[in-house]
């Protein structure tokens, strides 16, 4: 009997595996999909590249409030309305479904937060037949802490060097040696910031800093949001000049970690572990959580031939900032973000990451035959 019973698991555990992946696979979640816009079946079983549809620009986003349209804006609710992505592409194997502008050849991506959705989000996309991503740019287009040491709430901040900030040995900080400013440390290394620093495997990733700086230069002008909550922000922040000018476009280092964190102590903490990985090339600037992930399934499909990393830009605007100021405690900020249904600074923000994106979104579009094969960089203009 034993051995029959073993026999008839053998053939149904198989059989039952089988089922549930079918279901997974087509199962669908219609909670995380999106309204409006013409549908576009999933399946796509005889596509190849020649019947891809060729995308100019992916703008990359994270994560949507409510609906896609006609209620408080996400990341993605400016891009999908202004820029009429209203071809929609179920997604069923991420977060969230595609919408794609047929003339303007842009596709809009929703990610979901944090850097395994971000990872496995590009991926998919990626891979998928239905559309040919081998000449497109890519746009991170998102919300970000911003450190008042170097910007002000609302600003936009263009980033080359890409910092993770999960990767690493912890201690608890009421176990640490006394003379560690901190319990979090390179893998592979003894202590804080240790001067033999280890080869990174992760701790860093840097774009195409000539393309980079080309898309600071032709955006740095753009006249950005500016309101009266903003200046009530920034009048709190006494002690640091720069966080209390209105929003600008700027140049900075980018460190992506999945926990939020906040106040003075991790924010110079954020300053030394962007300063350490990148050899003092790079001062911290925005905090948030993707960017790490996003730049490594980009540069996994390099290597297969499938898109061009170095036609990678990083954008970020200021929603909050990484620290309080003196008159409040950590906690006290923190949770003050907390209390409404968005950070203090976002629709500020959203608003400036739109237009300053769109500076480098219509440049490219405009002169596509240029641009499609040559990635523009600072020196193309001064030629």
């Amino acid at each position: 009997m034993k051995g029959w019973i073993c026999r008839l698991t053998e053939r149904i555990v198989p059989l039952c595996f089988a089922v549930v992946l079918v279901v997974s696979c087509v199962s669908y979640d219609d909670n995380n999909s999106s309204r409006g816009g013409k549908s576009v079946d999933f399946q796509h079983p005889n596509h190849s590249r020649n019947s891809s549809k060729p995308v100019k620009v992916v703008i990359v986003t994270h994560f949507e409030l409510g609906d896609d349209e006609g209620d408080q804006p996400g990341e993605f609710q400016f891009w999908k309305t202004r820029r009429d992505l209203s071809e929609r592409y179920e997604f069923p194997q991420s977060h969230h479904d595609l919408f794609y502008n047929p003339n303007s050849q842009l596709l809009g991506i929703v990610t979901g937060m944090g850097t395994a959705k971000s990872a496995s989000a590009i991926m998919a996309l990626g891979l998928d037949q239905r559309f040919d991503l081998t000449k497109s740019y890519w746009l991170i287009a998102g919300i970000a802490g911003i450190d008042p040491e170097d910007a002000s709430i609302g600003s936009v901040a263009w980033s080359s060097y890409l910092v993770d900030g999960d990767l690493g040995f912890e201690i608890d900080s009421r176990e640490i040696p006394e003379d560690w400013e901190t319990g979090f440390f390179p893998l592979f290394s003894t202590g804080p910031y240790d001067p033999k620093r280890p080869s990174p495997i992760g701790e860093i990733y840097q774009t195409n800093m000539g393309f980079r700086d080309w898309a600071y230069e032709i955006s740095k002008n753009t006249v950005l949001k500016n309101t009266i909550e903003l200046d009530e922000i920034r009048d709190l922040y006494e002690n640091y000049p720069v966080a209390q000018k209105p929003p600008f476009v700027l140049r900075g280092g980018h460190i992506a970690a999945m926990t939020f964190w906040h106040g003075k102590l991790k924010n110079d903490w954020a300053n030394k572990w962007v300063s350490y990985w990148t050899d003092g090339m790079a001062d911290f600037v925005t905090s948030a959580m993707e960017d790490t992930g996003t730049y490594q399934s980009l540069a996994f499909l390099h290597n297969a031939g499938k898109v061009d990393k170095n036609r990678l830009l990083v954008l970020r605007g200021g929603s909050n900032y990484t620290m309080q100021p003196e008159s409040r405690s950590a906690v006290e900020n923190l949770l003050s973000e907390g209390e409404g249904d968005e950070y203090s600074g976002l629709e500020a923000a959203l608003e400036n990451i739109y237009r300053v994106g769109s500076v480098v979104i219509d440049e490219l579009l405009a002169n596509w035959s240029l641009y499609e094969d040559e990635i523009p960089t600072a020196e193309l203009l001064h030629r």
